[in-house]
């Protein structure tokens, strides 16, 4: 194959147009061979068909490829409660199992198509040992008071003076319960922070471990883990939200470097219980491509793709998902309602316009070997998250992108449909229409 001149002609020499099968990830599941992590992104938080193609691939991955855990960005203690279910454990069905996802935005995890895949999951699991079971785990710290009243929780069970000083030691960030307000406060320095007793306690929790783990087998493991990286959510959190009003450091980066140890843990933790330790990862593009090749390295952010490629090299393969337009849901401001909004057509100098240019409609595209360099080119590329703001469009929504050095395989779709919310208000039915044009 000749070295395409332009990214026109790579993209029409690269793309596989898609027959909306299960074959059309064949040539991605060939890719993930001899990988530990695959990370799947989307452009949005919001549009339907990203889901359910990442459900897709998951499954495959999971029933062919020997994957045996997925991890969202989603808190750490709500997917939790998704994890259990699909174990089998407890009395939740699978839409009490999304339950705990009561933070803006709520239809990032409780919608129709994450409903439908913990369903499967709980099903394929079944067949299988406790060893053997596929769990689902949040990667995210903005759980700082659910994940602290876990810990206190696992610790009345298996230790309560040790309950009792986790309470002392968590207690500075027990003012108001508002994570931002505490890390305002403990910024400006009008109380103590709680920085070192948030560390004490994972410290010893650490220390602590192999005593709690002489009982009950796996079932003990399972909830040492969860408690452990519940005492981590907490500690980094409250880096984070200090940091918030610091004008120290980068939370972006704090975020991401969280979601980087909170994988690779989550992988030892998989392989510690006999299993594979090969996970899938659901997450925003912006998440999980290589930082390095966008505007953000310019600004010293890094991202969890960027830091899985330099901890684990090839093991992870990078997959990204665009849109040129469509129907998402999504938000007018933070903590808004979620709307059924029209997303409009890409902007001639991105990526999403070029692919939108080839005819091609749905394509999966490879990005390696020499037919990618013209992709090494870079253009604007979209990325839209819970908040969608068309009237500040070119502002708010895009960025300056090497896609064939951001990620290892992309999925393109001209036209997508928005995520079904599983609380819908009565108004997201009434769907944004399209622009009328003379």
């Amino acid at each position: 194959m000749h070295t395409a001149a332009t990214p026109f002609l790579a993209v029409r020499e690269l793309a596989r147009r898609l027959d909306e099968n299960d074959g059309d990830f064949d040539e991605l599941l060939e890719m993930a061979k001899g990988r530990q992590f695959v990370l799947l992104g989307e452009a949005t938080h919001g549009t339907q068909d990203f889901y359910r193609m990442r459900a897709q691939i998951t499954r495959r991955l999971i029933t062919e490829g020997g994957f045996d855990a997925v991890g969202i960005e989603g808190d750490w203690p709500d997917a939790w409660r998704v994890n259990r279910f699909v174990q089998g454990e407890g009395d939740d069905d699978a839409h009490a199992a999304l339950g705990d996802f009561e933070r803006f935005p709520t239809w990032m995890w409780r919608n129709r198509e994450m409903l439908d895949f913990i369903t499967w999951l709980r099903a394929h699991n079944a067949g299988l040992s406790s060893e053997a079971r596929v769990g689902v785990y949040g990667l995210d710290l903005y759980s700082m008071y659910r994940s602290a009243d876990a810990v206190i929780r696992y610790l009345e069970q298996v230790d309560p003076e040790q309950a009792a000083m986790a309470r002392q030691r968590y207690a500075a960030l027990d003012h108001v319960r508002e994570p931002q307000a505490y890390g305002y406060a403990a910024a400006l320095g009008a109380r103590p922070d709680a920085r070192e007793g948030v560390v004490d306690q994972l410290l010893q929790l650490r220390a602590d471990a192999l005593t709690y783990l002489t009982r009950d087998g796996l079932a003990a493991f399972d909830a040492q883990f969860f408690a452990q990286q519940n005492a981590e959510v907490v500690v980094h959190a409250e880096n984070y939200y200090r940091s918030m009003f610091g004008r120290r450091f980068n939370t972006w980066n704090l975020r991401d470097a969280h979601m980087h140890r909170t994988l690779l843990a989550l992988s030892r933790y998989r392989l510690q219980r006999s299993g594979q330790g090969r996970i899938v990862v659901w997450a925003h593009n912006s998440h999980i491509g290589d930082a390095r090749s966008t505007e953000s390295n310019l600004r010293g952010e890094w991202n969890l793709g960027e830091l899985m490629r330099e901890s684990v090299g090839s093991k992870a393969l990078l997959v990204g998902f665009t849109t040129f337009t469509g129907h998402v849901s999504a938000a007018s401001q933070w903590d808004g309602d979620v709307e059924h909004k029209w997303v409009r057509p890409a902007l001639h100098d991105s990526y999403e316009y070029l692919f939108h240019s080839t005819g091609l409609d749905r394509f999966f595209l490879p990005l390696v070997g020499p037919g990618a360099e013209p992709l090494r080119e870079p253009m604007l590329e979209r990325a839209i998250g819970v908040i969608y703001l068309p009237q500040s469009e070119r502002e708010s929504h895009y960025f300056g992108a090497s896609l064939a050095n951001q990620f290892d395989a992309l999925f393109h779709l001209d036209e997508t449909s928005a995520v079904e919310p599983l609380d819908t208000p009565h108004h997201w039915h009434h769907r944004e229409e399209p622009e009328q044009t003379a």
